[in-house]
């Protein structure tokens, strides 16, 4: 088994690119801000037991390299990444809030892709060579 995680009752090893963006892409994160942030991300990931493989801080946006436990979705991770961080640093640096109104710095959406150890053809190829009882286009019944 290589970096695979356990918890009580299952195996994983599901690793997350995503990114996000500041509102209207205004460069705001550098210096303390970005360090402060960067801070954030590790308390918050840690606290979720979100392992941080790789991570880095834009002036205008984030990237990040995660493992994620299999329990917690992606979506509510970045709300609450998101969320924690934006209120965090609106607060500490009232210098921010010259650039965003309404309590948000961050734009709406973010890119998350998933990654791993074995392609999508690999794993189309795997399950059409399983014994197959029944084929009904793409989905295979097994005897």
């Amino acid at each position: 088994m290589q970096n695979y995680r356990t918890t009580s009752h299952s195996v994983y090893d599901l690793k997350y690119h995503v990114v996000w963006i500041t509102k209207y892409r205004k460069k705001v994160l550098y210096g303390q801000v970005a360090e402060r942030l960067r801070d954030l991300l590790r308390e918050i990931c840690k606290a979720k037991d979100v392992e941080i493989t790789k991570g880095s801080i834009s002036k205008d946006h984030v990237h990040l390299f995660i493992s994620v436990p299999p329990y917690l979705s992606i979506s509510k991770l970045m709300q609450s990444l998101k969320g924690k961080t934006s209120y965090k640093l609106l607060s500490e640096y009232k210098e921010l809030s010259k650039h965003f109104w309404g309590c948000h710095i961050w734009g709406r959406g973010y890119f998350a892709a998933s990654s791993g150890n074995v392609t999508d053809e690999v794993i189309m190829e795997y399950i059409a060579t399983q014994d197959l009882q029944e084929n009904d286009g793409d989905f295979h019944i097994a005897p």
